[in-house]
């Protein structure tokens, strides 16, 4: 017998619940790439409406009779990822309506699709200096035992003016764990830097230190005299202080990271190098647009660029170029199986998940094969001079 109130409950959620299980377990077909590189997919992995129901209804009928949204999410984006117990596990960015961001774990058998959130969001360990805003997680396993979770921990910049209510201020906020259940907040970033954002740990040990990717900038937005993928050193990851950080790879005038750039995921260790993807920012007559590019590392020296294709890697395509912050491409996680085969999770305009397709040995191909930028016009049009005359009496 169904009383009057579940009758009621019915009407009002059986429909959305039924909507919100179907877009969960659509499935997701790979879409061929022209340049052979990667695989797109259909459709989106997690958006906002992935976020479960009751994260965001109130389901009793006597506190919300007319079954209306009490809590609001705008977007699900930047998450990082690793691959935890044979199921792919992405830390993603959740965006509520009241523009705070935080963290939930969502998990996939087959990392492709049929991502579902677990039953609770992540509440963030805090320091003695809470965060008003954290975002974009980095997750590494690092050989230590410990996995690693570096993020951006925003706070208000003490010294504005009082009518300024936008100055902010970025660090790096460092979590670890060994089960991804109980975790610890370990003191933010020490740094020379007035701003860190896109810092991630290497996955190994340097000369016995942790080694530890940056980007220092001047103000929250602006890089300043900073800018460019930073390298470092850090003693003890209990007290997370930078040493002897260089600039391994800047940001170039004309080119796809002109304004500036930072490391995406951790970097992925090859036969040949340390795979590394990253994205790259340029202003134009639109606004600010970000894409990925890849480069490698030397497998002994890290602070050596062995490889590095000119122009992007991935672009926004017709649909992912809109969104709550259009002619956005963001990564700040990937999973290698040992099959050699790459999920390159990525966000579009700061709206949804996305994923891709590739493998160790064709990274590192593209990496390797694909011509420089000469940094000119002419340059470019040398490298396909260049590619005409090697394929003469093949075409």
């Amino acid at each position: 017998m169904i009383t009057v109130n579940s009758a009621k409950k019915i009407k009002n959620y059986n429909a959305l619940m039924e909507n919100h299980k179907t877009l969960i377990q659509k499935r997701n077909m790979p879409i061929s790439e022209g340049n052979r590189i990667y695989n797109r997919y259909e459709n989106p992995i997690i958006t906002a409406a992935h976020t479960p129901i009751h994260w965001r209804y109130d389901l009793s009928h006597q506190t919300n009779p007319h079954g209306l949204e009490r809590i609001g999410i705008n977007a699900a984006f930047n998450a990082g990822a690793i691959k935890w117990q044979g199921k792919y596990l992405l830390m993603v960015r959740v965006e509520g309506n009241d523009r705070k961001s935080f963290f939930a774990f969502a998990q996939s058998d087959n990392g492709l699709d049929n991502f579902k959130f677990w039953d609770k969001p992540f509440l963030l360990p805090q320091n003695a200096n809470p965060d008003i805003n954290a975002y974009d997680m980095r997750l590494v396993r690092h050989e230590d035992g410990f996995i690693y979770g570096i993020f951006c921990s925003e706070r208000k910049d003490p010294n504005a003016l009082k009518t300024d209510t936008s100055a902010a201020i970025a660090n790096a906020g460092i979590i670890r764990s060994k089960d991804l259940q109980n975790w610890e907040r370990l003191p933010d970033l020490i740094s020379n830097s007035k701003q860190q954002r896109n810092v991630t740990l290497h996955p190994e040990f340097v000369n016995g230190k942790y080694a530890i990717y940056t980007r220092p900038q001047d103000g929250f937005i602006e890089t300043g005299s900073g800018g460019g993928i930073g390298l470092g050193f850090i003693e003890k990851m209990t007290y997370p202080k930078v040493k002897d950080e260089v600039i391994i790879n800047n940001k170039q005038y004309h080119t796809v990271y002109e304004l500036k750039n930072g490391q995406g995921p951790s970097p992925l260790k090859t036969k040949e190098g340390w795979l590394h993807l990253a994205h790259g920012v340029r202003n134009t007559a639109a606004g600010l647009r970000y894409v990925l590019y890849m480069f490698m590392t030397d497998l002994n020296d890290i602070t050596k660029v062995i490889h590095q294709p000119g122009g992007y890697f991935m672009a926004p395509n017709d649909t992912e170029i809109y969104g709550d912050v259009g002619n956005v491409l963001f990564c700040n996680g990937w999973i290698a199986n040992e099959d050699g085969k790459v999920f390159i999770y990525y966000a579009s305009s700061d709206t949804r998940m996305h994923v891709a397709t590739s493998t160790i040995d064709i990274l590192v191909d593209y990496c390797k094969n694909t011509p420089q930028d000469k940094l000119s016009t002419n340059g470019s049009v040398e490298n396909i001079l260049t590619l005409i005359e090697k394929n003469k009496g093949l075409y």
